[in-house]
């Protein structure tokens, strides 16, 4: 398979997004299907509220349909595809759920934390099951050549980095336009590591998930004519910590997806420094609220983090 190739599943992921986008924004308006903001998030967020949300849908369509597709035209291995394509779905049905509750029965929490849980955990559990069975490894990469054997906890560590960077993502996706654009510079770096290693079956999977991040930004850009929702930004955390896993190269989204890590760590920064002082550490939480209340325009914060997430990127291909 020929690098340019992957410029096929990109576009056509891309034009897939494009046309059902402005579908499904149609249908979530006639049905007042929109975004319901938390008291407690910033103020001037109330004008978002009745936005449409649960856009994800048509990333996860596009993202599935494109990758089954060119896995049918190009000599890849299926079931490692296949494995991608499950954890996504599976994840973005949690996810869609979550929404489900929050804009049709009018729960603004949505599914519980236990409940989300549980289903994140199955779903790692038979990833780990498939990975095994696949690719028959229980290691882990380091930098520098170093490997580092888990065995039987192998299991543990997918738990931890599916759930963990899953929730991550859920947690940035609180801007406009934010996780579409730090996601789609995470897949682009991802796509580059799946070439170098030849893997081109998880590089025609994270090129069209790139195609169908670009098609949604259009309507996803501030002013945001919808919302991805938690079906997918949940998908696109379980997504980008499955195929980190499968090139064996887990350790590099730490800093491919260092925005991810900064907001969930900026969570359980506050969380504790309040409940062990009664002090905030930050304005609010996650971390990009905290530059809101500082001044900081919604642009300025996703271009300043896009930036970061690339500059992280490209030290993490310097350092492979």
């Amino acid at each position: 398979m020929q690098i340019i190739q992957l410029l096929y599943p990109f576009l056509l992921s891309g034009l897939i997004v494009t046309g059902l986008t402005p579908v499904f924004i149609k249908i979530f308006r006639k049905k007042q299907l929109g975004q319901t903001t938390r008291g407690e998030g910033p103020s001037w967020h109330e004008v978002k509220s009745g936005t449409p949300t649960m856009g994800g849908i048509s990333i996860l369509i596009a993202a599935s349909l494109v990758s089954l597709l060119f896995s049918a035209v190009f000599p890849v291995n299926f079931k490692l595809i296949l494995l991608l394509i499950f954890i996504l779905l599976v994840y973005g049905s949690i996810g869609f759920i979550d929404d489900y509750i929050k804009v049709m029965l009018k729960r603004n929490l949505g599914l519980t934390s236990l409940q989300k849980l549980i289903g994140q955990i199955v779903a790692a559990v038979l990833f780990y099951l498939g990975v095994s069975q696949i690719l028959g490894i229980d290691s882990i990469a380091l930098p520098f050549g170093v490997n580092i054997n888990l065995g039987v906890f192998y299991v543990v560590f997918i738990l931890f980095w599916l759930v963990g960077f899953s929730n991550a993502t859920n947690l940035t996706d609180g801007l406009d336009g934010l996780l579409t654009t730090t996601a789609f510079i995470a897949y682009f770096s991802y796509t580059i590591i799946a070439v170098i290693q030849e893997r081109y079956d998880v590089a025609i999977f994270t090129s069209a998930i790139l195609g169908a991040l670009a098609g949604f930004f259009l309507f996803n850009r501030k002013p945001a004519k919808i919302f991805m929702g938690d079906v997918g930004s949940l998908a696109l955390g379980a997504g980008l910590a499955g195929v980190s896993i499968i090139l064996n190269q887990a350790w590099t989204l730490l800093l491919i997806g260092i925005i991810f890590v900064m907001e969930t760590a900026s969570v359980m920064i506050q969380v504790t420094s309040f409940k062990l002082t009664g002090k905030r550490v930050f304005k609010m939480s996650p971390i990009h609220h905290h530059f809101e209340m500082i001044g900081w325009g919604e642009w300025k914060i996703v271009i300043i983090f896009s930036f970061i997430t690339l500059i992280a990127s490209m030290v993490t291909l310097f350092v492979l």
